[in-house]
């Protein structure tokens, strides 16, 4: 069986979206994972700020590793975001996921998301994956 680290870089190598967000990988355990980001002015909106669905995103890519990281491939089923704070460009977030409960076919986790500098929460994610049968 491959660690969670091999799995997530097998995952990284071809997660053109993740790359495209310079998603950084900073811890990875089973069940478990951190990130950081950095926002770009191409991820801001009309306001100045931060597009929701750049942190969803963010967030969303912490659950894909995480929930991939204990061995069963695994696909997210339901996600939900509520945003915090806003994040404007040059603001460095960090992305915690934490697996509240896994069993052989489903896994429930939740991210935050904070900003680096002052550790702010800015944004909380939940999200409920599908364990499939098939091992990484």
């Amino acid at each position: 069986m491959q660690s969670p680290k091999e799995i997530v870089d097998i995952m990284m190598a071809k997660d053109y979206f993740s790359q495209w967000l310079g998603v950084e990988i900073l811890e990875i355990k089973k069940g478990s994972c951190k990130l950081k980001m950095t926002v770009s002015k191409e991820m801001l909106n009309g306001h100045g700020t931060a597009h929701g669905g750049i942190t969803y995103s963010f967030a969303d890519s912490a659950l894909g590793f995480a929930s991939n990281s204990r061995g069963q491939k695994s696909v997210s089923v339901e996600t939900s975001i509520s945003h915090i704070k806003p994040l404007v460009e040059n603001d460095i977030i960090i992305g915690e996921a934490k697996e509240e409960s896994c069993s052989n076919k489903i896994g429930i986790y939740t991210i935050k998301l904070y900003k680096a500098s002052d550790t702010s929460l800015v944004a909380l994610f939940k999200g409920t994956v599908y364990r499939t049968s098939e091992a990484w």
